[in-house]
């Protein structure tokens, strides 16, 4: 699948960085990021499969996810890059580091481990699916539709922000709803195996958020033995947005270890 992106180039010996959004979300999500970090390193924000601006699938699977971008990289000659995910662009960004680890200088996971989560996302599923996007006049409409489900002002803002309209002055998700919910038992799921990245990694939780707990610690020793964790204070699962400067002054120390190595 040939994936949307954005590419931001500081120059032609500048080091490459790889940003991967999470679930229902696309490449601007990371945009805090690259916005602080394009002066210094080539950057590649990607849409998803079955996100933003990128072709739907048959079915979303994060090893396919993986192979498109590494498919990606390929086609822009990127033989080595620092990975930086977040949420389910993290499993995306981890089965690339499994698979293909010559290609990763440093692994950088944001709030997710590589284990099986179990459903979380109903709320959400509900309030997507009570947006009539026949009849709503604006994403005001949309948005008290999905108040109903979804109590966070701020998850449905971020939700919000892949709504458009169509060439046809239609509305429509930039996401591809349908199936990424038939989908949904795959996203949450980790495929079951033995490998290992052996190389740089940085697991950043946010202090607030349930989605790394000391129950995930055996399932990131076995695929990732070196792997270092950070916890980012008074932050939840979009620590990348809520805390912008601890976020990224954790990550340039990664960056900046992965060049010396």
């Amino acid at each position: 699948m040939n994936l949307h992106y954005n590419l931001s180039e500081a120059s032609s010996s500048s080091p490459w960085l790889v940003l991967i959004h999470g679930l229902f979300g696309s490449a601007d999500n990371l945009s805090v990021v690259k916005r602080h970090f394009e002066k210094t390193h080539n950057i590649i924000s990607v849409d998803l499969p079955d996100h933003g601006q990128s072709p739907w699938s048959e079915g979303f699977s994060i090893v396919d996810a993986a192979e498109d971008v590494l498919s990606l990289l390929s086609s822009l000659n990127v033989q080595r890059a620092a990975f930086l995910g977040h949420s389910l662009g993290g499993k995306v960004a981890m089965q690339i580091a499994l698979r293909k680890p010559e290609c990763v200088a440093a692994l950088i996971v944001a709030d997710i481990a590589p284990s099986a989560y179990t459903h979380r996302h109903q709320s959400v599923f509900d309030g997507l699916n009570a947006v009539d996007l026949e009849n709503i006049q604006s994403r005001g409409d949309a948005d008290k539709a999905m108040s109903k489900f979804i109590d966070e002002p701020g998850v449905r803002q971020f939700l919000l922000k892949s709504l458009y309209k169509d060439e046809h002055n239609h509305w429509a998700w930039r996401f591809n709803l349908a199936g990424l919910i038939s989908s949904y038992s795959h996203i949450i799921d980790w495929p079951q195996d033995n490998r290992q990245f052996s190389g740089l990694t940085l697991f950043i939780k946010g202090a607030e958020s349930d989605y790394i707990t000391a129950a995930n610690r055996d399932d990131i020793a076995k695929h990732f033995p070196h792997a270092k964790a950070h916890i980012i204070e008074g932050t939840g699962h979009w620590l990348h947005a809520e805390k912008t400067a601890a976020f990224n002054a954790v990550v340039s120390r990664t960056l900046n270890k992965a060049e010396r190595l």
